[in-house]
């Protein structure tokens, strides 16, 4: 029998306070996860949907993971930063994560302009020698931000793309994966942005993906 722990944190940012849930079934943890929501001028919070299927999903895998709000958003401090920003966020909750368990593989996942933030953390990461094992983007907002110059994560990166995508055209996002360096895989299901009664399956997507 599996007991869910929760807990809410606060963690120290570049910018002030960071605000964050951690969940975890698995004890000990078989990996740590950290999962990046969209566009904070658009409604985008920690407590959206998808970002919240997938906390679930890593967490049912047996991993400890967090969600968090970017600067400006609910509980954390400071203001928008453009996708670098936030991004820097992101890191730091990283360095709290490796801290409470220290030597755990780690994976980034992000959703909508999460993806730009989740790569980003990604690539900065592989630089430093402390990579991710695993970065998943569900609906990468390509065609709004720069995702050129993502050129190394050191791990295997997998794409989820919506067929019936209004808000990011699943064109330029198969387009993006087909000529970036990262050489991501691709899933397509058959869901608009948003995943409306689409949950359950993308859950299940990730979960029987070889790359979860």
């Amino acid at each position: 029998m599996t007991t869910l722990q929760r807990e809410s944190v606060v963690i120290q940012g570049p910018v002030g306070d960071i605000e964050a849930v951690l969940e975890c079934e698995a004890s000990p943890p078989a990996f740590i996860a950290v999962v990046c929501h969209p566009h904070p001028l658009y409604q985008g919070t920690m407590n959206n949907k998808v970002v919240t299927t997938l906390q679930r999903t890593y967490r049912e895998l047996g991993g400890a993971v967090v969600r968090f709000n970017y600067r400006g958003v609910g509980g954390s401090h400071g203001s928008y930063g453009g996708g670098d920003g936030e991004a820097e966020d992101l890191l730091a909750v990283v360095a709290w994560l490796r801290e409470r368990y220290p030597s755990l593989p780690l994976r980034l996942a992000g959703f909508s302009f999460g993806t730009y933030v989740a790569a980003s953390g990604a690539c900065q990461l592989a630089v430093l020698g402390r990579g991710a094992e695993h970065v998943l983007l569900v609906a990468p907002s390509v065609e709004n931000f720069d995702f050129s110059s993502f050129t190394q994560t050191d791990c295997p990166v997998l794409v989820i793309q919506g067929e019936q995508d209004d808000i990011v055209s699943p064109r330029a996002v198969y387009q993006w994966v087909a000529q970036s360096p990262l050489m991501p895989a691709v899933l397509r299901i058959e869901a608009g942005h948003f995943f409306h009664g689409k949950l359950v399956e993308l859950q299940a997507l990730i979960q029987l993906s070889r790359h979860p």
